[in-house]
């Protein structure tokens, strides 16, 4: 709030009400810098499932940002949009199968609707890695990987979407709701 007792804007509204969300222990959220030139303002967020000493995660990582332009870019259909990315490692069988990148957007559009974060315009790419070392990388055998990229307007850009990212975030890396301080399933941790 200003000096002069006006209310906050519409940004710095959001950005508190992102700033305030909270998250599952095993996801460790941080404030990073935003992405510079995309909109007038944004702020941005990173996060990682059960860092290690470093703040690596063998497990899973995401960013999230929110844009905010009041202009309202045609291609967002609004004055907000949001950007996420989500990554995790996997085994190389799950890696192979061929509905992986479908059922990983389906957790992002099941987490927004069970958050109840209103959107619009929602686009973005699944992509799933299948790997193999070879010469000194052959001890490393065979790897896999899952990596969700989307974007969507925000009717309200409240916390809900946040929560939403963190959710599926937790999911890419084998953490289902409800399932803090329990064993991650099926992820293979980077070398």
């Amino acid at each position: 709030m200003s000096d002069t007792g006006a209310p906050p804007s519409a940004f710095d509204a959001a950005a508190g009400a992102l700033r305030g969300a909270t998250f599952r222990d095993d996801l460790v959220v941080r404030e990073i810098a935003s992405p510079a030139g995309v909109a007038p303002q944004s702020i941005a967020f990173a996060g990682d499932v059960r860092p290690d000493a470093h703040g690596d995660s063998p497990y899973g990582t995401g960013r999230f940002v929110l844009l905010h332009d009041d202009e309202e870019p045609e291609s967002w259909g609004g004055p907000w949009r949001v950007i996420a990315f989500a990554q995790a490692p996997l085994e190389p069988e799950i890696g192979n199968d061929p509905l992986l990148a479908d059922v990983a957007w389906s957790w992002l559009t099941d987490a927004l609707d069970a958050r109840g974060a209103a959107h619009a315009a929602i686009s973005g790419t699944a992509t799933k890695t299948v790997s193999r070392g070879f010469g000194s990388l052959a001890a490393q055998g065979d790897g896999s990987q899952i990596e969700l990229r989307a974007s969507w307007t925000p009717v309200s850009p409240d916390a809900a979407h946040i929560d939403a990212w963190a959710e599926l975030v937790c999911m890419l890396a084998g953490l289902p709701p409800g399932s803090e301080d329990i064993a991650v399933l099926g992820a293979r941790p980077r070398r």
